[in-house]
């Protein structure tokens, strides 16, 4: 595999969408709130003890090794990590997630380098995705080799990839490859169905009663995506996207040169997020403007709220929209508002990220 290479940019005139270099994601201002928390699982302040920093990290590589779980901070959500070569170490994901044995796992690694430990046969095309938006958002869904069994795959003849930008996730990753580690296992770090976390709070609220004195969460900073990673199949001669993310269509397709297949050329494989309810906060969820006094309301920050709505979000975007929307549903359980209306954003890039999670959110 090469190294990275640097993104594809159009000349303005072309009418091809372009790719920018800037990460449109990368420019949330960061803001950080240290709440103290003192039960089972350990919370490591890594974005705050900046001395510390190296320290954790090596401390959260060692119980990865030794068996022991680990959320951590991607820059799409919190992922719960495990070593990907450990049965047992993987068998407490399922169980503390209470997640189905047959539902797969991504692997996550610290680079490009790693792909040819996990995959074979990789298409010209995946190369192309890899070295252009990894690190980043995107899974890619490759052939496996030997050391990618069964029960990370759950049983099927393929593998998800992924390398995360996300500075801690990178230097955990690092780590634990040095320390002998292949990769690390890490589906969100939540019930399986439920609203992925995007901060270390989040975590521990839905997991700390699940999770060993041995298990650590590790509090770096909010997520500045907000959604799951775009997941591509590269099983075929040309990508297809079974689960959107940031990473869009129109970059997929001017990145490789080629058009993404449609849902109905390919069978139904299983991997994360395909279920047809997921993402569900407790409240019910409506995709319609015409809430009742005291239902919860999102939408875009230019309609305005109905009379005797609450108000849970007021994205500007459809980037801020995805950055705001999982904390904006579990603001509503915390408030215990038992329904939730929410007009999706339009549109055919991140919006249709946004839309996916709804619609199944909605249908729990």
């Amino acid at each position: 595999m090469k190294g990275r290479c640097p993104r594809p940019l159009d000349d303005g005139d072309s009418g091809v969408p372009r790719v920018s270099v800037e990460r449109g994601w990368a420019k949330l201002e960061q803001r950080y709130e240290k709440t103290p928390i003192n039960k089972s699982a350990t919370i490591i302040y890594v974005s705050k003890i900046l001395e510390c920093i190296q320290s954790t990290i090596n401390e959260a590589a060692i119980n990865l090794l030794n068996g022991g779980l680990v959320a951590f901070p991607t820059e799409t959500v919190y992922g719960l990590g495990a070593d990907a070569l450990n049965k047992n170490a993987i068998s407490r994901i399922y169980a503390v997630k209470d997640r189905p044995k047959d539902h797969p796992l991504i692997v996550h690694v610290s680079s490009i380098s790693h792909i040819d430990r996990w995959s074979r046969d990789v298409p010209d095309y995946a190369t192309k995705l890899a070295e252009n938006l990894w690190p980043g958002p995107m899974t890619l869904i490759l052939p496996r080799t030997d050391i990618a069994k069964d029960f990370i795959t759950g049983g099927q003849d393929f593998v998800g990839l992924r390398v995360p930008d996300q500075k801690f996730a990178l230097l955990l990753l690092s780590e634990f490859e040095k320390q002998g580690g292949m990769g690390v296992a890490a589906p969100s770090a939540n019930r399986f169905g439920k609203v992925s976390p995007t901060t270390a709070q989040d975590v521990f609220e839905e997991l700390n009663q699940y999770l060993g004195n041995e298990d650590l969460i590790l509090d770096g900073e909010k997520c500045q995506v907000g959604l799951e990673s775009t997941i591509v199949d590269c099983r075929l001669q040309r990508p297809k996207i079974l689960r959107p993310g940031v990473i869009t269509k129109s970059m997929i397709e001017y990145i490789t040169g080629l058009e993404t297949i449609s849902d109905e050329l390919n069978e139904q494989i299983r991997t994360s997020g395909l279920l047809k309810s997921h993402y569900a906060p407790i409240a019910e969820v409506f995709l319609t403007d015409n809430p009742d006094e005291g239902d919860g309301f999102i939408a875009l920050i230019d309609i305005e709220t109905p009379k005797g709505a609450i108000r849970l979000a007021s994205p500007r975007d459809s980037v801020e929209y995805a950055q705001v929307l999982y904390q904006a549903l579990r603001l509503a359980d915390r408030r215990k508002i038992k329904k939730i209306f929410i007009i999706p954003p339009s549109g055919d890039e991140i919006a249709v990220a946004i839309q996916d999670r709804l619609i199944k959110a909605a249908k729990k």
